[in-house]
């Protein structure tokens, strides 16, 4: 079977798209944020000065200093993880203002009937995975999240898996931290949780493994992509 040809820069547009689109549909399902996005997402709903890409800036800005701290070094490339997570926030704004369903001042979360919450959830959850995947197939630094997990692991050699199993803890412990302050009980956590928690990984590695099959993927920029290889380089 022929591969479809698609550039990396493509991919990583894509990649945005399809993550924000995801969040949003997760937001609007209120079944359970991923743990990961969880503390932006009870902080916006808190704040209602802040949307929610708002509360991801705050929250990645505040992950990309202490990358940077437990780094012990700042490099100008690096600063395109935090930019990836401004871009990712501005689109998710976007989807959440112009889909009526997302938009949580006309339909406040919960308020949607069950059926369509589950047919949010489960479209949400594949798409979710869907971009992760995406953003790992592009040279272009994804957002902080994954940045912090891949660039900490690599800096005090721990293996990928076990460092992000520990990161996304942390994250659900800030989480029900949160939630707990600012509400008294668990918002933005539930059952989804689990099932993201559980489910990413395995549909992640999924999707990975078919584009690698199925796509025949170049980069437009070679010397930007040569550029954003090297900057990685932790020697």
């Amino acid at each position: 079977m022929k591969k479809i040809s698609i550039s990396n820069e493509l991919i990583y547009v894509l990649a945005v798209i399809v993550l924000s689109f995801a969040t949003a549909m997760l937001a609007a399902a209120d079944l359970g944020m991923s743990m990961v996005v969880a503390p932006a997402y009870i902080v916006s709903l808190k704040v209602k000065a802040l949307t929610f890409g708002q509360a991801e800036y705050i929250v990645q800005g505040m992950l990309f200093i202490l990358f940077c701290v437990l780094m012990k070094k700042v490099r100008r490339l690096y600063f395109f993880s935090f930019v990836s997570g401004l871009i990712y926030g501005a689109v998710l704004d976007f989807w959440r203002m112009v889909i009526p369903h997302f938009d949580p001042e006309r339909f406040a979360p919960g308020s949607l009937p069950l059926s369509i919450r589950i047919v949010y959830f489960v479209v949400g959850f594949l798409l979710n995975s869907l971009g992760v995947a995406l953003y790992f197939k592009t040279y272009f630094y994804p957002q902080v999240y994954e940045f912090f997990v891949k660039g900490i692991s690599r800096q005090f050699k721990i293996a990928l898996p076990k460092f992000k199993i520990r990161f996304d803890m942390t994250c659900l412990v800030i989480a029900i931290v949160l939630s707990f302050s600012l509400f008294y009980g668990l918002v933005g956590i539930g059952a989804g949780t689990v099932v993201l928690a559980f489910g990413n990984g395995a549909l992640i590695g999924f999707y990975g493994q078919w584009m690698d099959r199925h796509l025949d993927t170049w980069d437009r920029w070679e010397r930007l992509s040569e550029r954003f290889e090297n900057g990685f380089s932790l020697k």
